[in-house]
């Protein structure tokens, strides 16, 4: 049973399109290419086996298109605990062949058939008790729990052997296998979400029917949670999810139950529970019971049911989960100034909202996901947009370049939040993941103009009077600030730089540096220092932030023509 998303390793740029393939059938898969032999890959890296030898160690289900020869000899030092290795496969460069390696007990063999599906080839599986059984007792599907793996040894030795086995209980991956079945067999396997003692020549799987529902705040809720199942006799290892109301979606209670057992959360609308609610049901039972179709047990608590499925629960098909907003900022440009959390949750949203430039920035990462383009003056549709689907349950990345916080989008959401509050956006996660600034880049791009005291100011007029924007500068400016201007000049706008200047004239030299940095991290960057008299509408447009230097701010010239500029941290009369 894979549990986390694998890492796929290559070396080279002809695996690429290998690796595509193995992506569309495990979604959630980070690629790893070597630096100045690939591209367009979500993580570069230099030292092939500290690199797959971390992944290993962190459990990361690893799939490296090459060699089997080179895996073994990089993996093998770590080698020790057979229940603790994750899965591990080789996949030949052209996608020929797909050898699982390592991790039998932790679903290779499964792992090896999606990707040989994936890839119209069949997948060279040597496990004895796989191939002669039908199925790999150490590693059951998603929905079942082996409660007694150190006696499955010496059980598959004798079901080799020739003994037979009884079936007790539910579980359609046995009853459909090669298992020599037979109400007589010497050997039992049990399934059952009851608490069982495990006896001689037994295998006991504990399967995932059990729904917990919660509905509003409760004391202790897991202490209360886990002494119910423990009075009922019932395995925790059989809860599927905790179900409640959307309504209930924020409360923290759910959260800590959720995480305390491992198990998701999901919820249900109003009109998914009218017709319960209708019957007398309280909205926890209600929960407990659209999420298994049978009743629930009795509960001390209003707040809180049980209820047990007659087949497993599969989360995914019931309810919604918990709708997610992150507003993420992916820096001025190239990939190498997105933040690692930028990637793994571009990587995990189903749906990405933002101007199309944004979203074009995005590469790879943005592949398969549903785009919601807008043009990029729509900031509060686009933020109503990006909210009313995070309401729907889907995971929703609103994408800003440059930090979603500073001049972007972030503000745009909150800002819509207060002023429409609808009520289904409660429910909503909403996070903000910061990203490099425009002013950051072109301050590093250059040397570190920004190294004293300095703010940033928008010059653009279309959301604040330009009065308060010629005050600010005005203040800034006497206040001997350095001056990140954003927003410098438009199609519509052109005026407003020379003005500024104008007024920066009044409390600077003519020849106080200026930084123009245009297209950050993109192709055709230029980043130069000009002063401040030579500062006209025609230096700049809305892809340029614009830095004015302080009276401190230095420049210094380099042999090569270029110019370091920086100010200096201390200050001397």
């Amino acid at each position: 049973m894979i549990n986390v998303a694998p890492a796929i390793v290559i070396l080279g740029q002809n695996s690429v399109i290998v690796a595509r393939k193995i992506i569309s059938v495990l979604p959630g898969a980070t690629l790893y290419g070597l630096e100045g032999r690939t591209s367009g890959v979500d993580v570069s890296f230099t030292n092939f086996g500290e690199t797959l030898r971390e992944l290993f160690v962190q459990g990361r289900p690893l799939i490296g298109i090459c060699a089997t020869g080179i895996l073994i000899r990089t993996l093998a030092p770590l080698l020790s605990d057979k229940r603790q290795e994750p899965p591990v496969l080789a996949v030949a460069e052209d996608g020929s062949a797909v050898v699982p390696l390592l991790g039998g007990l932790g679903g290779v063999n499964d792992l090896a058939r999606r990707i040989a599906e994936a890839l119209d080839v069949k997948p060279a599986i040597t496990t004895t008790g796989d191939l002669r059984l039908g199925t790999t007792l150490l590693s059951p599907p998603p929905g079942y729990h082996l409660a007694n793996p150190d006696d499955a040894k010496k059980f598959i030795s004798d079901l080799l052997a020739g003994a037979q086995v009884k079936l007790e209980g539910i579980a359609p991956w046995l009853s459909n296998s090669k298992l020599p079945i037979d109400p007589q067999g010497d050997l039992t396997i049990q399934v059952t979400e009851r608490l069982v003692t495990p006896t001689a020549n037994s295998l006991i799987y504990h399967p995932e029917t059990i729904a917990i529902a919660i509905s509003g705040m409760i004391d202790d809720a897991v202490a209360l949670v886990q002494q119910l199942l423990a009075d009922a006799k019932l395995e925790k290892t059989s809860v599927a999810g905790i179900f409640a109301p959307i309504t209930a979606a924020a409360d923290p209670t759910i959260h800590a139950v959720s995480s305390a057992l491992g198990v998701p959360t999901r919820f249900f609308t109003p009109n998914q529970l009218e017709s319960l609610l209708s019957q007398g049901y309280s909205p926890a039972q209600a929960a407990a019971i659209a999420a298994t179709g049978t009743s629930p047990l009795s509960s001390p608590s209003a707040n809180i049911a049980i209820a047990i499925a007659p087949q497993v629960i599969d989360p995914n098909t019931i309810g919604q989960p918990r709708g997610r907003l992150a507003i993420i900022g992916t820096g001025p440009g190239g990939s190498l100034w997105m933040s690692p959390e930028v990637k793994e949750i571009l990587k995990s949203a189903t749906d990405l909202v933002g101007y199309k430039t944004y979203l074009d920035l995005v590469g790879s990462l943005a592949d398969g996901k549903q785009r919601h383009e807008s043009d990029n003056r729509e900031e509060e549709a686009r933020a109503m947009m990006a909210l009313d689907l995070a309401a729907s349950g889907r995971y929703v990345a609103v994408v800003s370049s440059g930090d979603p916080g500073i001049y972007a989008m972030a503000t745009a959401v909150f800002e819509v939040c207060d002023r429409y509050a609808k009520p289904e956006w409660d429910s909503i996660d909403i996070h903000v993941a910061p990203g490099i600034s425009a002013m950051q880049a072109a301050a590093a791009a250059i040397g570190a103009p920004l190294g004293h005291d300095f703010c940033a100011i928008s010059l653009s007029d279309i959301l604040k009077p330009w009065s308060a924007i010629a005050q600010r500068i005005a203040a800034a400016a006497e206040a001997d600030f350095v001056i990140a201007f954003y927003n410098p000049v438009s199609k519509e706008r052109t005026w407003q730089l020379a003005e500024a200047r104008n007024i920066l004239l009044r409390h600077r030299t003519p020849d106080t540096p200026v930084v123009l940095a245009r297209n950050l991290g993109r192709p055709g960057q230029t980043v130069k220092a000009i002063a401040l008299e030579q500062l006209t509408p025609a230096s700049a447009d809305m892809r340029t932030i614009i830095l004015v230097g302080s009276t401190k701010t230095r420049t210094i010239k380099r042999r090569d023509g270029n110019i370091w500029v920086y100010t200096p941290r201390r200050y001397t009369e």
